[in-house]
């Protein structure tokens, strides 16, 4: 029986936010953008105290803004918030060298071959990051990855959550579909759409049925996911596939020289990005998105990987010389994929 824990951490820049500045705690805390409300951008993390207002991950600033006018908006600050998640995954590899990390915030632990209870190894790690960082985290215990994560999810925060392949019945399938890894915003609608709205009733449907809707893969990842069924194992090592950066403008602009400029100070992020990694790409992709809100993609495949800066401003302005810029630019990006070492 594997035996698998999702660690998640708590509203985690928001909390490394109120540990840094205790006048914070208790206070409705958004962390997202330059911390600038009026400002585009997006919400990083808010605190529990800010969520009651309806504010989540991805909500535009300015959004909210209109629902917590008197909450303390502030910056990312990335570079702290990595120390504080490396100390907390050093710790995790105390308890089990089968990890996969999940982001800056969370992983998986493998414990199968230990003898402890999966409870108190929870509960130990939760003190020890207690201890090292001051901040709480939610664990869910489950037999696979799938189960694990949404258990961690279901005793926020501090809680510690077990579900077995016999709770699946009767704790899994009143959930809303949403709540499977895997099913986004569009799926979810696509699901109501055809009156699937919880997990048990995506039970229900033959994977003919999810198949005939969403294809082989993905039909049968549903099949299986509604059913609690997962085998994929902890990724403790993996390669990227691409590397990019992409920015808002705080206007949307319609000017060349500006939009030119942007796309060159991406070009050298992720030029950068790549020598200090130690890989080469082979694929440039220049992203735009208008002010309608309609995004176009551009690419340019070079003879050989490269990471030259050169190479990479050519192959994206290449690339930029394809889109029409007739309606203003909110967004511009750029991607460099086929990655090798």
């Amino acid at each position: 029986m594997r035996r698998i824990l999702h660690i998640d951490m708590d509203a985690f820049f928001a909390a490394i936010e109120q540990k840094r500045r205790p006048e914070l705690i208790g206070k409705p805390v958004v962390v997202g953008g330059n911390g600038d409300p009026t400002k585009r951008g997006v919400v990083s993390t808010a605190s529990y105290e800010a969520r009651r207002f309806g504010i989540h991950s991805a909500m535009p600033l300015m959004t909210a803004y209109r629902l917590c006018p008197d909450a303390v908006f502030l910056p990312v600050d990335y570079e702290e918030y990595s120390k504080v998640s490396e100390i907390i995954m050093s710790t995790l590899r105390d308890f089990s060298p089968i990890i996969e990390e999940v982001g800056i915030d969370e992983a998986f632990l493998d414990i199968s071959e230990m003898d402890t209870p999966p409870e108190e190894i929870a509960a130990e790690i939760k003190r020890r990051i207690k201890d090292t960082t001051g901040l709480t985290c939610s664990i869910g215990i489950a037999p696979n990855k799938l189960l694990a994560k949404i258990a961690s999810d279901m005793q926020k925060p501090d809680g510690i959550t077990i579900i077995t392949e016999n709770d699946i019945e009767t704790r899994i399938w009143s959930l809303s579909v949403r709540k499977l890894w895997g099913v986004g915003p569009k799926t979810e609608v696509y699901l109501k759409g055809i009156g699937i709205r919880t997990i048990g009733e995506l039970a229900s449907v033959s994977l003919d049925t999810l198949i005939g809707h969403f294809g082989q893969s993905h039909g049968a990842y549903l099949y299986k996911a509604s059913r609690g069924i997962d085998e994929s194992p902890l990724i403790t090592h993996w390669e990227p596939k691409s590397t990019s950066r992409e920015t808002t403008f705080q206007k949307d602009i319609n000017n060349y020289q500006i939009i030119s400029r942007s796309l060159i100070d991406l070009i050298r992020d992720v030029a950068d990005d790549l020598k200090q990694r130690g890989y080469k790409g082979r694929t440039v992709t220049v992203k735009i998105r208008f002010s309608d809100f309609k995004t176009y993609t551009r690419a340019k495949t070079v003879m050989k990987p490269t990471d030259s800066l050169n190479e990479i401003r050519w192959a994206a302005f290449q690339c930029l010389k394809r889109f029409e810029l007739k309606k203003k630019v909110r967004l511009i990006g750029i991607r460099v994929s086929g990655l090798e070492k």
